[in-house]
């Protein structure tokens, strides 16, 4: 990462006023929200990717809208910039962009979920079903989880790509053990969040929880003490990018997470546009995930507080 940081900032000084004048210009866009705690770490890691690179970029919010992202996403190709970057919350969502996009000479990076049938150029992020399969797997192998159990699979946005491959990787280690689960819509309003979370854990005799999304992660410990339930009492992974859920892994309120790199793959995207808009093949994915629990969760608290 050092030597492309070093050499588009030299490359920047070298050129001097008329750079300045003939920035590169790239768009991000994003299927979620600008509040989702993230989505605010990401925003970050473009930002300073741009301003490290010099270069312009222009970075929306769907806000969980296709119809929105779709009109950000055609805007953005007539403009005729120099690289999209994406995400796609559902698979083949944007086939039709991607070609057009990749005709004009456009290169197109996918970001946090992927969609390799499309023909995109690259991906940063994770592997959603083999975090479903890990997250699973942590309960089972603990022995937090057995046969008979249920675990709770609040989500902001069901039916989404990303919902849908969690919870494939996690249906493919607890079927075979007879554990239920349920994948419960939570929504995207914070409040909202806590209390439809809440709710479920009145009606139902939870066993165990997985948080598939990083707002219904950072909301348990309020969830917890909102009803009642004791930290460590009820199992609890999931997503890990944010403050409040690195807090509640320290605090006991969730048992481990998993750390997406948010602000890499806002960075990291950038950085291949940067590289393809100067004729440099990009051709490879940037996998970003790290399981965390109690005895290593400090680093990302440090993160947090820088």
């Amino acid at each position: 990462m050092k030597r492309i940081l070093t050499a588009a900032v030299c490359a920047a000084a070298l050129a001097g006023p008329a750079m300045a004048e003939n920035k590169q210009v790239f768009y991000l866009l994003s299927h979620g929200g600008e509040s989702d705690p993230f989505w605010i770490d990401w925003n970050a890691g473009v930002q300073n990717a741009c301003e490290l690179m010099q270069v312009t970029c222009n970075v929306s919010f769907a806000g969980g809208d296709s119809a929105v992202q779709k009109e950000a996403f055609n805007a953005a190709i007539a403009s005729e910039p120099d690289g999209i970057a994406t995400t796609s919350a559902q698979p083949g969502l944007w086939s039709e962009e991607v070609k057009l996009a990749k005709g004009n000479g456009i290169p197109v990076v996918y970001f946090n979920t992927d969609d390799p049938d499309t023909g995109r150029d690259a991906y940063v992020g994770a592997d959603l079903r083999g975090a479903g399969v890990l997250w699973a797997n942590y309960l089972v192998d603990k022995g937090l989880v057995k046969e008979g159990d249920h675990v709770f699979l609040p989500v902001e946005v069901p039916g989404a790509s990303y919902q849908q491959l969690e919870t494939e990787g996690i249906a493919s280690v607890f079927d075979p053990l007879g554990i239920t689960y349920d994948v419960v819509d939570a929504g995207v309003d914070p409040a909202g969040v806590i209390n439809k979370m809440g709710e479920y854990m009145i009606a139902n005799d939870v066993d165990a929880v997985i948080a598939l999304g990083d707002l219904v992660a950072s909301s348990v410990k309020r969830v917890f003490d909102n009803v009642g339930v004791q930290p460590g009492s009820i199992p609890v992974t999931g997503w890990g990018n944010s403050k409040e859920t690195a807090e509640a892994v320290r605090d006991g309120y969730v048992n481990a997470a998993l750390w997406q790199y948010p602000s890499a793959q806002g960075f990291m995207p950038v950085a291949l546009l940067k590289l393809a808009a100067d004729n440099n093949p990009i051709g490879y994915n940037i996998i970003t995930l790290n399981l965390y629990d109690k005895d290593s969760v400090q680093p990302i608290l440090d993160l947090y507080a820088e």
